[in-house]
């Protein structure tokens, strides 16, 4: 069974550098555009749950508003403490100017 994939935005409503969330039933999806590439990483600070599309992008790098935990938008991995773990990462497919993300698979 292939994974689910969903309609999240245009290019236009994507503006360089600054992240920006979308919910897909209970996932928040924090969408990044960075040097004209479009990336989504779950919305959820791995040291208090914090909404990281809150927070700041320095390069690759998305920094958690509250405690200043950074993630690499490219595959979640942590870049700065105090994260706890990495943050689940998402595929992304552009189709003319509509961007789509494929969720996980239901189990």
């Amino acid at each position: 069974m292939s994974a689910p994939e969903i309609r999240i935005a245009t290019l236009d409503e994507l503006p360089e550098g600054e992240p920006r969330v979308y919910q897909v039933g209970e996932l928040y999806l924090a969408v990044c555009k960075v040097e004209g590439k479009i990336y989504a990483l779950e919305d959820r600070c791995t040291h208090d749950d914090g909404p990281l599309a809150s927070g700041c992008l320095h390069g690759y790098e998305l920094e958690c508003p509250r405690h200043g935990a950074r993630f690499d938008i490219r595959d979640g991995s942590i870049c700065r403490m105090p994260a706890h773990g990495e943050v689940p990462t998402f595929k992304v497919r552009i189709d003319g100017r509509e961007v789509f993300v494929e969720l996980p698979a239901e189990e």
